[in-house]
């Protein structure tokens, strides 16, 4: 194969590639950015198996969640705002759960929820509107939200761990 063919092939290929990357900046921006859905979601996964569940009872001070309710919380507030941008309202009632193991399955389940969420929002429709009266807010938004309020609760967890001597996630490079 000559030297210019082969060169137009691989800018051809180069370009498909680049055209299969963009084809959602704005949500793809979202999900995978340092700050975004993906690395939020496996600190709070990471944080909730690395917690004992000895401390799931534990509140850094007397008017403020503790670490079952945080995470109950997390979970909860996920699947409503997921489940409005996909159409499918979930209930877990993680809210009022104690047991770790517990626990983790219903974060896990309410990652699922966001996750389908996230597959289901492009470019195209992400400025649709969900939901309805004050609730109203496109899907975008209701995705925003959910990446916004994930990394504020992360930041209390953080705080919760940093407490009790365990190193969050975020800052953890041992690979533990």
């Amino acid at each position: 194969m000559n030297r210019p063919f082969l060169s137009m092939i691989l800018g051809l290929l180069g370009c498909c590639a680049l055209q299969a990357q963009s084809a959602n900046p704005t949500v793809t921006e979202l999900r995978s950015a340092s700050w975004g859905y993906e690395a939020t979601k496996a600190n709070l996964i990471k944080a909730a198996e690395k917690i004992p569940e000895t401390d799931y009872s534990y509140k850094a001070a007397p008017d403020i969640r503790t670490v079952a309710e945080l995470f109950g919380h997390i979970a909860d507030v996920q699947a409503r705002l997921c489940g409005m941008v996909t159409g499918e309202q979930k209930q877990l009632g993680a809210g009022k759960m104690t047991a770790k193991a517990e626990l983790v399955q219903a974060l896990k389940a309410s990652f699922a929820v966001c996750d389908a969420a996230f597959e289901k929002v492009t470019d195209a429709n992400a400025h649709e509107t969900v939901g309805s009266g004050r609730a109203a807010q496109t899907r975008l938004g209701e995705l925003e939200h959910v990446v916004i309020h994930d990394n504020e609760e992360y930041g209390y967890l953080a705080v919760y761990l940093r407490l009790k001597n365990i190193v969050p996630p975020s800052s953890d490079r041992s690979g533990k």
